[in-house]
């Protein structure tokens, strides 16, 4: 059975915070509804208010959606430079052994 509620770090809180809050403001600028924006992104009206709150429950997928139709620079807009960063990631995860053992150490990620 799924938990109620998730524990999260305060970073991460902080970042979706950050990132509704961005997504408030540049549809604000952009003179666009709550509406508007969901219908746009494929979304609740719901969503996009919790999504704006920074509320962690919410898809990472329709978040991201939202901000890029927003405006919201996430990484870059250039695909050659996002291409050449996926290339060298999947070269670094290649070289990577296929499984990975799980620690035994308890990491403390309160940060």
């Amino acid at each position: 059975m799924k938990p109620s509620t998730r524990p999260y770090s305060r970073h991460s809180r902080e970042v979706a915070r950050v990132l509704g809050l961005m997504i408030h403001n540049a549809r604000i600028e952009r003179k666009m509804t709550i509406e508007q924006l969901a219908e746009r992104a494929g979304v609740s009206r719901g969503l996009v208010q919790r999504a704006e709150q920074g509320d962690m429950g919410c898809a990472i997928g329709a978040v991201l959606e939202m901000a890029t139709i927003v405006g919201v620079p996430l990484f870059t807009a250039d695909h050659s430079v996002m291409n050449f960063y996926t290339r060298n990631l999947e070269k670094t995860f290649a070289l990577l052994p296929s499984t990975v053992h799980t620690s035994k150490k308890v990491v403390k990620d309160d940060f």
